[in-house]
C-alpha cells in the first residue's frame, strides 16, 4: 500500500474516533464514574470488538448483515437494551464505581467484557467498517480483503491510542474534581451517557 494512502487513511480515521461517537462517551463514561485504569481496560474491550468487525467487513460478513434487515434491527436493539441494562444497573447502585464490593480482577474483567459486548452488538460499527475500508483499498497490489484487514488493524491501534489519552486525562478530571462528588451522582451521570449511547444507536438511521 502507498505510504501517501496509509497516512491518509490514519488521519480520517484519527477525526472519526474523535468524534463524539458511542465508543468514545462509553470510555468518558467509565474513566470519569472510575478512574483511568478503567477506562484503559474498557477501551481494550471495545478494540477487542473491533477485530470481529474489520474481519466482518472484510469476510463480507458485514454486508449479509446489512441485506438482512431483520438481522440488523434484531443486534440493533439487542445493543441498546443491554446499554439501557447498565443505565439501570448505574441508576439504581447496583454496581458500586468505585468497585469496592468486587474483586479487582474480576472488575476488570466485567469491564472488558463490557466493552467488547458495547460493539459486537451494535450493528453499526461493522458497517461502517464497510463504507470506510474499501475505498482505501486498491486490486492491482493484492487482495483487498488482506488490505482491509491491515487498515483495520491501524484504525483500531490508532483508536486504542486515542481511547487510552482520553482515559488518563478523565481519570485525572475524576482524581482532581470528581472525586468530592457523591458516588451516586457519578452512577447517575454515568447513567444518563448509557442512555444516550442507546438513543443514538436506536434512532440513527441504517
Amino acid at each position: 500500500m502507498e505510504v501517501s494512502v496509509v497516512l491518509s487513511f490514519i488521519g480520517i480515521s484519527l477525526l472519526l474516533t474523535l468524534s463524539p461517537g458511542p465508543d468514545i462517551l462509553f470510555v468518558l463514561a467509565q474513566s470519569l464514574a472510575q478512574h483511568a485504569k478503567a477506562g484503559i481496560v474498557t477501551s481494550l474491550g471495545l478494540c477487542t470488538g473491533l477485530v470481529v468487525h474489520v474481519s466482518a467487513a472484510a469476510l463480507g460478513v458485514s454486508a449479509v448483515i446489512y441485506q438482512s434487515a431483520a438481522a440488523f434491527e434484531v443486534v440493533k436493539y439487542a445493543g441498546a437494551a443491554y446499554l439501557l441494562f447498565l443505565a439501570f444497573q448505574s441508576f439504581r447502585g447496583g454496581a458500586p464505581a468505585n468497585g469496592a464490593a468486587q474483586g479487582t480482577t474480576e472488575k476488570y474483567q466485567k469491564l472488558y467484557r463490557k466493552g467488547i459486548l458495547m460493539n459486537l452488538l451494535n450493528p453499526k460499527v461493522s458497517l461502517f467498517f464497510l463504507a470506510l475500508l474499501p475505498p482505501f483499498a486498491d486490486p492491482s497490489r493484492g487482495s483487498v480483503s488482506l488490505q482491509m484487514l491491515l487498515l483495520g488493524l491501524i484504525f483500531i491501534t490508532q483508536a486504542f491510542l486515542v481511547f487510552f489519552l482520553v482515559s488518563v486525562l478523565s481519570g485525572k478530571i475524576q482524581q482532581n474534581v470528581l472525586h468530592r462528588i457523591s458516588t451516586g451522582k457519578l452512577q447517575k451521570a454515568q447513567g444518563l451517557i448509557f442512555s444516550f449511547i442507546a438513543m443514538q444507536i436506536v434512532i440513527s438511521g441504517k
